[in-house]
């Protein structure tokens, strides 16, 4: 769902109280799992993102966007991970798709970069911490322009 929220904070309040704090715990994971040089910000939903500072080309859909890496919403029906490096990454997709059954017992939802919780408490968070820390700054800077160039 679009939020009109401007902070993060402020976005997770305004969930009902068993999605506030799944998506409180999927942040402290996700900032506490990236590497340095990814930032949070807030647009439609909480994002994580290289900064134009780091990479100034930014996002190509739009001019002077930061390159997004990961994100997470709080949806209709499921808390919806976003994972840019996996769509464009195999390498990281495979390895993210064999471990899911490894430490969850539900069937992975999934679609090219959205991965769907119908459940909170059957959020993955180690395996999320583990995948944060996969891929530094430059390793995703150098997957999106390899991508962007096929």
């Amino acid at each position: 769902m679009i939020s009109k929220n401007t902070a993060v904070d402020n976005y997770i309040a305004a969930l009902d109280e068993e999605r506030n704090e799944a998506a409180a715990k999927l942040r402290d994971v996700i900032a506490n799992n990236l590497p340095a040089g990814f930032e949070e910000q807030m647009t439609s939903m909480p994002n994580y993102v290289v900064p134009l500072s780091l990479y100034p080309p930014g996002y190509h859909t739009t001019k002077n966007t930061p390159l997004p890496f990961i994100s997470f919403a709080s949806q209709k029906n499921f808390i919806a991970l976003y994972h840019f490096g996996m769509y464009v990454d195999a390498e990281l997709m495979t390895w993210f798709v064999e471990e899911y059954p490894k430490q969850v017992n539900t069937k992975l939802d999934m679609g090219k970069s959205c991965i769907r919780f119908r459940q909170p408490e059957q959020i993955p968070f180690q395996l999320i911490a583990e995948l944060c820390a996969k891929r530094d700054v430059e390793q995703w800077i150098a997957s999106y322009e390899q991508a962007r160039n096929r």
